[in-house]
């Protein structure tokens, strides 16, 4: 039993294969005719005739219209007799034919290929059993035949059924797959957010997948056909138009979008983004695949967007995307006079926000800008580029102009602010960039210019010089460099020795880090480290220094007994201080080498603690908590270290070099660097000295009291083995003593 509801592509087939059968029917039906008045008695002659009329009549179903036809469940399930119709004229016609027996195994066959193609196994296997049966009563009124004859024809009849049969199931099968295919897609269409249209070439409506209901409110059958031009907005059927035009015109395969409004069913417009493909060539479709989605939703975002894209919700300014749009229509109708660019940036903001808060770092921010509006120009742009940045632009003025507007926008930065109870002083770094290029460029050469005046000390304003490109560019191609530098181990790691001030024995060692440049040769840390410490490659270089040293003096210690107190100093740069993941780093290192915590000194200089007081104390108490030691670095070269020394958990002081160079010959260096060793063992903190390079300097540092020295007197930095060599000849001297 078919379904009452059937689909094109079924109605299509049912239509294809009963107009196949009537042709088949009516030229057999033909050559019948024509046997009989050929070669039948005259008597007999008369049976042309309804042969002749059932001819026209299955002739003339050919142009019968079956697809509609076929859409009704009874009239599919009756037009079953129209086969079995066709049995006993056969057998009548085999029975009167003197060949008739011959002729009646192929047109039974014919009747049940036919019958396959459409109907079920049940209905082949009961025109098989039928057309069996007729031929077992046929063969004894026309022929001889013996039972052994009669028994295979028999079997070749049954074999011809049951193949059809089969083959009858099989196309069942297949056609219940096809529709499971087909339901499984149209649910997840269903449930798509997109809805699906086939076009073709026409503009009809082929197909509408029962998403558009939820998009719409429309059925899919009100969609087919060409009532598509009837739902686009009247005001985008050209362009609608155009574009399907453009998709039918393109190669196969070609995918193109654009958007549209379309009518839904309460008569509301709905925004649609169309996304297209052209499958016209494509037999099976020849049409092309158009996919909808609503972006109403979208579209009013984006709306509401659009009103707030161009002005800075804090400040009320314009923000950088309307300041570029300035920037860009300033330049290309500038006439025959340059566009400057100002790009300032509030010097140490993030110091305010952390102090403060960010609320009081916002009313900072809008107290600013109205106080740097004052200062524009009726015609000038003043822009909030975004955080602390703000820019100008300035049309028709010269270069005088453009400084003594930077020279104001300093002083008012200077003014003092009151933030609630506090007051704060803020000040600016201001670039300006004045000519006649293109505004990304202008506004690129002020950025340059900007952090020029940032390098210079900030408060301060720089005019862009072409120097300054140079210089960023030789720092990006350093960066790359280093880079290429860390991921092919071209850094290497020296070790200064440490000594006992009174016997000289080597006590620890300093990790120096050195660069082997594949074109510069080996580059001493002044000539890599600041740029690391601006571009932050110092945090994975120090991490890979620390490492290093860590594993060298387990290493070490593993080669030689003279190691089992030997003591690495690791310097740490002000960013790697500052780096959150820094404790983490340093654990994972002694972990990993398996050296006791207490064996690494971590060096921190000065002016770093000074910085942030409060921060360093957390930091260094949280390394401390690990177990390594700390020293000061540089002690003396920075200020106000007396008063805070006492709360630093530090352990080590080495003393600058700048004080030891003439400690054996000036009195004020010598009471200073007593004052320092003093202060030490008062605190009771060990005292390093750096930079010793004679005997007097020695001499007199041990007299002074000093616990610890380094320099090129007792050793310069150095490959491990020349560590290992020293650590050889202490074992050597202590056996002979």
């Amino acid at each position: 039993m078919q379904p009452v509801d059937i689909d094109d592509h079924t109605a299509d087939y049912w239509a294809r294969q009963i107009r196949i059968g009537a042709f088949i029917a009516a030229g057999v039906t033909l050559l019948g005719s024509i046997r009989v008045a050929v070669f039948w008695p005259a008597q007999a002659r008369w049976f042309m005739l309804p042969l002749l009329v059932a001819t026209v009549v299955q002739a003339a179903a050919l142009v019968l219209p079956w697809r509609r036809y076929v859409c009704s469940a009874r009239t599919r399930r009756w037009l079953v007799l129209w086969w079995v119709a066709e049995l006993p004229v056969v057998w009548l016609f085999g029975v009167i034919d003197h060949e008739g027996p011959m002729a009646y195994l192929p047109c039974v066959a014919l009747v049940l290929v036919t019958a396959a193609e459409l109907y079920g196994p049940r209905v082949v296997v009961g025109l098989g059993a039928a057309s069996t049966a007729g031929y077992l009563v046929l063969l004894p009124l026309r022929t001889e035949v013996n039972v052994f004859a009669m028994a295979f024809f028999t079997a070749i009849m049954a074999s011809v059924a049951a193949v059809c049969a089969v083959n009858a199931q099989s196309r069942r099968r297949l056609d219940a797959r096809r529709r499971s295919s087909e339901r499984r897609t149209e649910l997840l269409l269903e449930a798509s957010s997109d809805a699906v249209f086939a076009i073709d070439v026409h503009n009809t409506v082929r197909y509408a997948s029962s998403s558009v209901r939820s998009i719409l409110g429309l059925a899919p059958g009100e969609l087919t056909g060409p009532m598509l031009g009837e739902l686009i907005h009247p005001d985008e059927i050209p362009g609608a138009e155009a574009w399907l035009h453009a998709l039918f015109a393109a190669p196969a395969g070609h995918t193109s979008r654009t958007e549209v409004r379309m009518r839904a069913a309460d008569g509301s417009w709905v925004y649609l983004d169309v996304i297209g493909t052209n499958r016209v060539d494509d037999p099976d479709l020849r049409s092309a695949v158009i996919s909808l989605r609503d972006i109403g939703t979208r579209r009013a975002l984006e709306e509401q967007l659009t009103r707030q894209a161009f002005t800075d919700s804090l400040t009320g300014l314009p923000n950088r995307a309307l300041f570029r749009d300035r920037l860009e229509q300033a330049v290309a109708h500038r006439r025959g006079t340059d566009v400057a660019v100002l790009l300032l940036d509030l010097d140490d903001f993030k110091l305010v926000n952390d102090d403060l808060g960010h609320n009081l770092g916002d009313e900072l921010l809008v107290a600013l800008a109205a106080r740097l509006r004052r200062e524009m120009r009726p015609g000038d742009t003043l822009a909030r580029l975004g955080g602390d940045e703000f820019a100008v632009l300035l049309e028709d003025i010269d270069e005088a102009s453009a400084v003594g507007l930077a020279e104001r926008l300093l002083r008012a930065g200077r003014e003092p602010i009151r933030l609630g109870s506090r007051e704060v002083t803020c000040s600016l770094s201001i670039g300006i960039a004045r000519g006649d290029r293109p505004g990304q460029q202008l506004l690129r050469d002020a950025d340059l210019a900007m952090y020029a005046a940032k390098r210079a000390g900030r408060n301060a304003y720089a005019l862009f010089d072409p120097s300054m490109s140079r210089s960023v560019l030789e720092e990006a191609q350093q960066r790359v460099d280093m880079e290429r530098g860390l991921a092919e181990n071209q850094f290497l790691v020296l070790y200064q020795p440490v000594v006992d001030m009174h016997t000289q024995q080597l006590t620890g060692v300093e990790a120096l880090v050195r660069w082997q440049h594949p074109e510069r040769g080996l580059l001493g840390p002044y000539q890599f480290i600041a740029n690391a410490e601006k571009n932050g490659l110092i945090v994975p270089l120090g991490r890979w220094v620390l490492r290093q040293a860590c594993a060298q003096l387990a290493r070490w210690r593993r080669e030689t007994p003279a190691a089992a107190d030997l003591k690495m100093n690791v310097n740490l740069s002000a960013r790697q201080f500052q780096y959150e993941g820094l404790v983490d780093d340093v654990a994972a290192a002694l972990a990993d080498a398996g050296i006791p915590a207490g064996s690494l000194t971590l060096e921190i200089t000065e002016s770093m603690l000074m910085e942030d007081v409060g921060a360093a104390i957390e930091t260094l108490g949280a390394l401390r908590r690990l177990g390594v030691r700390l020293a000061i670095d540089d002690f003396g070269t920075g200020y106000s270290s007396l008063n805070y020394l006492k709360q630093l958990p530090v352990d080590i002081i080495k003393i600058d070099r700048t004080f030891v160079e003439q400690v054996d010959t000036d009195a004020d260096d010598v009471a200073l660097v007593d004052a320092v060793v003093g202060l030490g063992q008062a605190l009771r903190l060990q005292t390093v000295a750096e930079g010793i390079e004679t005997d007097g300097q020695w001499e007199m540092l041990r007299r002074i009291g000093c616990d610890q020295g380094q320099g090129y007197l007792f050793g310069r930095p150095g490959d491990p083995a020349s560590v290992s060599a020293m650590l050889a000849r202490q074992t050597a001297v202590a056996a002979v003593r």
